[in-house]
This record gives C-alpha cells, sequence and structure tokens, in this order.
C-alpha cells in the first residue's frame, strides 16, 4: 500500500505537469484544498492530500520519502488496508486541521497531514509497545517547529494530520494485540 500511495502522488505530479503544458488550467487549483469551499466540494479534503507544489519536484520528493520510511515501518504492523485507512484518515484530519485553524481562503496541497499522521500513529505504537519514544517525539517537535518557521506551511494540517493519526491508531490497538 505504501508503494500504492506513492505512486498515485506520483502519477498526480504527472498529471499536474500535463496538464500545465497542455491545458489552462492548474490541478493545484483544481484539487487543492481552502476550508471556504468545503461545503460545495468536500472532496477536496482528501484529493489535497495527492496534489504538490510546482514546479520543483523538492516537496513531493521530501512527502515521498518520509510516507517511503514511515509506510514500511507501519505497513508491515496494520497491514496494507489499515495502512490506506491511516494515511487517508490523516489527510481528512490534516484538512480538518486547516478548515478549524486556517485562512479560509487559502489552498493548501500535500501529503503532510497523511505523514504528520504517520508521526502520530508512530508515537502511539512506540509508546504502547514500550519502546523509547524520544525519536519520534524529537521528529515530530522538528517537523512541527519547520511548519512555523518556514512560510507558505501549513502547520494546521500537520497538527491535524497528527492529532487524527494517533487517534486512528489507538482505535487500532485492539485489533493490533489480538494480531501480534
Amino acid at each position: 500500500m505504501t508503494w500504492t500511495l506513492i505512486g498515485i502522488c506520483a502519477g498526480t505530479w504527472a498529471l499536474q505537469w500535463l496538464t500545465r503544458l497542455f491545458t489552462p488550467y492548474d490541478l493545484s487549483t483544481v484539487l487543492g484544498y481552502a476550508p471556504a469551499l468545503t461545503a460545495s466540494q468536500p472532496w477536496r479534503m482528501l484529493t489535497s492530500g495527492f496534489v504538490h507544489a510546482m514546479p520543483s519536484p523538492v516537496h513531493l520528493l521530501l512527502n515521498m520519502y518520509t510516507l517511503y520510511l514511515f509506510g514500511r515501518m507501519l505497513e508491515p504492523l496494520l497491514g496494507a488496508w489499515r495502512m490506506a485507512a491511516l494515511f487517508l484518515l490523516s489527510v481528512v484530519g490534516g484538512s480538518v486541521g486547516v478548515l478549524l485553524l486556517g485562512d479560509p481562503w487559502v489552498l493548501v496541497i500535500g501529503a503532510s497531514g497523511g505523514i504528520f499522521g504517520l508521526f502520530g500513529a508512530m508515537f502511539v505504537f512506540m509508546r504502547h509497545f514500550e519502546n523509547s519514544i524520544v525519536p519520534i517525539t524529537v521528529l515530530i517537535v522538528i517537523n512541527l517547529a519547520f511548519g512555523f518557521l518556514v512560510g507558505g506551511v501549513a502547520w494546521q494540517a500537520h497538527l491535524g494530520g497528527l492529532v487524527t493519526g494517533a487517534i486512528v491508531a489507538a482505535l487500532m490497538l485492539p485489533r493490533l494485540r489480538r494480531r501480534i
């Protein structure tokens, strides 16, 4: 599932390029999320997680590398479908964070709400299985700080994804106990 999610994001980015080259449209504006559009176009709360900044691939590459690292750790524990559910719910949770805390007219894009959901899940699982939470806590703090210190980063999506991922992971724990 990790590779599938990466493939969807990479494929969407390729479509962004093709759309940009051959049409007057920008898929970021068609699929990105702004709170003001929630009532009329709620699907954007999910589609925004698969669109990344253009034309530089840096945004896509950073998110996909992190998705790869954490996906490869979490997917064996969760299974493919739970992994997909965790990621997708965290993307939507990131959009809820933007809805509650962001500017209604600012468009947000990127998989980082889903990525932060993986961070939140990793924190919950490491704590539950009595591993040190120091490394994941440091990673979360650094990445949250990055969102506050660098312009153009939707810290609201990071926070929403983090909280959602932690909640989803906590709800998954009873099933994991039986599975392990």
